[in-house]
């Protein structure tokens, strides 16, 4: 039977969904063929009829869709989503409730319930296409929908492990965490996403490969840089993920899933600090902890428009951090604001190490041979606009000389100190890790030493040329070569990405600087959103708290 309905409520009506009927509501003259369409979209559905569920929507770059993820506007952008998802959750709409707002326009409020548990509501605002023809020979399309799904527990592509939190920093009850006697508690109240790379008593460390996992034993003590973020006041909200063995700067994990991106719906989260730092923009936690080897901290903060800073090589303590490329890796951090990152650098950054870098800056126009005309065009509007305000003098131009030749140097030693890590599980395990951080590895396992040695002599020397050449001057450039790329971007299109980015991100890598990325440009989508990048900044070594300093300032 359908639903008892109030007097102003025409009914009782039953929309008709596969074998079954729906108890409905209906306000207003129902219009012809409005439940119908209902039915066939949610058939469609059921079936992953991709042609169906494409033509359910007004075919028109204003038409909407949005969930938890984010909102996407276009019909190319809902199109896309749904090509990429693959077939939707099993579900069962249980109510349905149609609100007639003219002859031609209604809102239908549907309630459903999913296989997996739980309940989910959809709402559509459905309009009758406006060509010539009778009323019921023009079909009803979806102009914009709003689906609010049954939240996971835990969303497994953000995190590994969760808690409430898993480690407290409280010092008042005597957990692991507690801070010495007199110690600062500034980062009291704040909650922390911990890459899984980082040793948290308790828990194994994963590093994004379900079977290292699966074989790895619980840690028995906090890796160093967990312990300056709990000895400082904050509570550990849980691990987070991270790209196998943290191999990438994509953030796409072939068994975990690519963490949503809500700067850019619909585009990949930037890698390999994936995880921690979707969790920061999605305000599951305020800080995200995680390590820059070749960009991996600050091409997520700049797809997701967040604050990250890579800081000087060796500046924090890597015990108990699984490495990758020990001549490159360094920890750092993730945050929405850059006053928090000031504070977390400060619980973990020795103040007698830290150097004072006058606003000096320094531009290489080559390195923006390799950058979008989008991205292009955002920087020197930055650029000019700081200058124009005051804020920085016009920087400098140099010729930092053939970067290319400095990222395949960098390429080589990375991959041999990669297999070096993790050859020997690698080895052990075939098959277990996606095709391209599998192919990173292959090549890493045919560098040999002597090549590997010819690499970082050749390094050694461009760094002290480099270092000359910048004369302590702060170089700047954009963080990634482009926005965040889209979810349906082909293996060849994202690895043309990543080779463009890290060309701007080795630089750092190579002079063992400190780098802080902040969310100062923004490009336009074919949408006509606009999608966030990382205004980069580069200082001398240990220069990392003056740098986040002056990269405030570029954000005023």
């Amino acid at each position: 039977m359908a639903d008892a309905t109030p007097t102003d409520l025409l009914g009782p009506e039953e929309a008709r969904v596969g074998s079954g009927t729906v108890p409905t509501t209906v306000e207003g003259d129902l219009p012809d063929g409005l439940l119908e369409a209902f039915d066939a979209y949610e058939r469609g559905l059921a079936a992953d009829d991709q042609a169906a569920l494409a033509a359910a929507f007004e075919s028109t770059a204003t038409v909407m869709r949005a969930d938890a993820g984010g909102l996407l506007v276009g019909h190319d952008a809902i199109t896309a989503f749904r090509g990429r998802r693959g077939s939707g959750p099993v579900r069962r709409v249980v109510e349905c409730h149609v609100r007639v707002l003219d002859a031609d326009t209604a809102l239908v409020v549907s309630v459903n319930a999913p296989a997996s548990g739980g309940r989910g509501v959809v709402t559509q605002l459905w309009r009758r296409e406006s060509d010539s023809g009778s009323p019921g020979a023009r079909p009803w399309r979806i102009a914009s929908a709003q689906v609010q799904a049954s939240p996971p527990a835990i969303d497994r592509r953000v995190w590994r492990v969760v808690g409430e939190p898993l480690v407290s920093g409280r010092h008042d009850d005597g957990v692991i965490g507690s801070a010495p006697p007199g110690g600062s508690r500034v980062l009291a109240g704040e909650t922390v996403a911990v890459k899984d790379l980082f040793a948290v008593a308790g828990h194994a460390i994963g590093a994004g490969v379900p079977a290292r996992l699966a074989g790895a034993a619980p840690e028995s003590r906090h890796a160093a840089a967990v312990r300056h973020l709990l000895d400082a006041g904050a509570d550990l909200r849980g691990i987070a993920q991270t790209d196998e063995f943290a191999y990438s700067i994509a953030g796409r994990n072939s068994a975990y899933g690519t963490p949503p991106n809500p700067a850019v719906p619909g585009a990949i989260s930037g890698g390999s600090t994936s995880g921690p730092a979707a969790a920061v923009a999605l305000g599951q936690a305020s800080i995200g902890l995680g390590t820059d080897t070749g960009g991996s901290l600050r091409v997520p903060a700049s797809y997701q428009g967040l604050w990250g800073l890579r800081t000087t090589h060796g500046a924090v303590d890597r015990a108990g951090l699984l490495p990758l490329a020990p001549s490159f890796d360094t920890v750092g951090w993730l945050t929405r604001d850059v006053d928090l990152l000031r504070r977390v650098a400060e619980t973990s950054l020795s103040a007698a190490d830290q150097v004072l870098v006058e606003p000096s800056y320094v531009v290489d126009p080559g390195l923006l041979a390799s950058v979008t005309p989008e991205v292009r065009a955002e920087f020197g509007r930055a650029l000019d606009e700081a200058t124009a305000a005051g804020r920085i003098e016009r920087p400098e131009p140099v010729v930092l000389g053939d970067v290319a030749q400095l990222f395949e140097l960098f390429r080589v030693l990375q991959a041999f100190e990669a297999w070096q890590s993790d050859g020997d599980w690698i080895t052990a395990h075939p098959g277990e890790l996606a095709p391209d951080v599998a192919s990173r590895f292959a090549f890493g396992s045919t560098v040999s030493r002597q090549q590997a040695e010819e690499a970082r002599v050749a390094l050694d020397h461009e760094r002290h040329r480099l270092e000359s050449l910048l004369a302590g001057r702060v170089l700047v450039l954009p963080s990634a070569s482009s926005a965040a790329p889209s979810l349906s971007a082909t293996a060849a299109e994202v690895d043309a990405v990543r080779s463009a980015t890290l060309g701007l991100t080795c630089v750092a890598g190579v002079l063992g600087a400190p780098a802080v990325s902040a969310p100062v440009l923004e490009v336009p989508m074919v949408s006509g959103q606009r999608a966030p990048v990382g205004l980069c900044l580069v200082g001398p070594r240990g220069s990392d708290s003056s740098l986040l300093d002056l990269a405030a300032t570029w954000a005023t």
